[in-house]
C-alpha cells in the first residue's frame, strides 16, 4: 500500500520550479517569447525596407502616371481600434482563466476570436471591396510600384499572422469548453494572448508608418 502511494505521489503533478534566470516561466511561454522576437526581426525588416524606398522617393506614390489611389485612413483606423478592443477580450479572457470560470473564458475568447474574423473581412474590403470597389479596382497593383509592393506585402504578412492567431484562438476555445484548462491550467491561454498581443502591436507600426505618415 505503501508503495502504490509513493508511486502515486511520484507521478503525480508537481508545481514548475523556479528558475534562476526564467522564474517561473514554462518552457511553452520561453518559446512563444522566442518566436516572437525572431517574427519581431521580419515585420522590421519589411517596415526598413518600407522606409528606405519611401525615403528614395521624390514622390509617394513614387509615380503619378500610374494614378495610384490613397490609402484610406478612417476604415482602417476602424480596423486598428477593433484590434485593440480584441487585446482588451483576451486580457479579459486570461484574467477569467485565471479566477477558474470556464464560461467567461470562453465568452471572451470568442469574442477575441471575432475581432479577428471582422478584421480579416475588413482587410479583404480593402483590397477587394466586399461593398463598393477595394484598391485592385481603384488603380493599386501588386509589382506596379514600391508604394503597392510594400503596401501589399506588409498588410497580407500580417493578415497571416492574424489568420493563424484566429485558428490558434479557436483550438484553444474548444479545449476550453473541453476543460482542459481547468484548475489553474491557464498557461496555454496566456501563451495564445502573447501571441494575439504581438499582432495587435504590430498592426499598431504598420498602420503608424504606412497609413498615417
Amino acid at each position: 500500500m505503501s508503495a502504490t502511494a509513493e508511486h502515486a505521489d511520484h507521478h503525480g503533478p508537481i508545481a514548475w520550479p523556479k528558475d534562476p534566470q526564467y522564474g517561473l516561466a514554462t518552457p511553452g511561454k520561453i518559446a512563444m517569447w522566442l518566436f516572437l522576437c525572431s517574427d519581431a526581426f521580419s515585420f522590421a525588416g519589411l517596415l526598413l525596407a518600407y522606409g528606405i524606398l519611401r525615403g528614395g522617393s521624390k514622390h509617394w506614390p513614387p509615380d503619378p502616371s500610374l494614378k495610384e489611389p490613397i490609402l484610406g485612413i478612417n476604415f482602417t483606423a476602424a480596423l486598428t481600434f477593433l484590434l485593440i478592443c480584441s487585446s482588451v477580450t483576451m486580457v479579459l479572457a486570461h484574467a477569467a482563466a485565471v479566477e477558474g470560470n470556464r464560461k467567461k473564458t470562453a465568452q471572451f475568447l470568442a469574442l477575441t476570436i471575432l475581432g479577428g474574423i471582422l478584421f480579416l473581412c475588413g482587410q479583404y474590403q480593402e483590397y477587394w471591396g466586399i461593398v463598393g470597389h477595394g484598391l485592385l479596382h481603384e488603380g493599386l497593383h501588386f509589382g506596379a510600384s514600391h508604394y503597392a509592393n510594400t503596401f501589399y506585402v506588409t498588410t497580407s504578412f500580417h493578415g497571416m499572422h492574424v489568420f493563424s492567431g484566429v485558428l490558434y484562438l479557436t483550438v484553444i476555445l474548444v479545449r476550453t469548453l473541453m476543460g482542459k484548462y481547468d484548475h489553474g491550467k491557464h498557461d496555454h491561454i496566456e501563451i495564445v494572448g502573447l501571441f494575439w498581443h504581438f499582432v495587435d502591436l504590430v498592426w499598431i507600426l504598420v498602420f503608424t508608418f504606412i497609413y498615417l505618415l
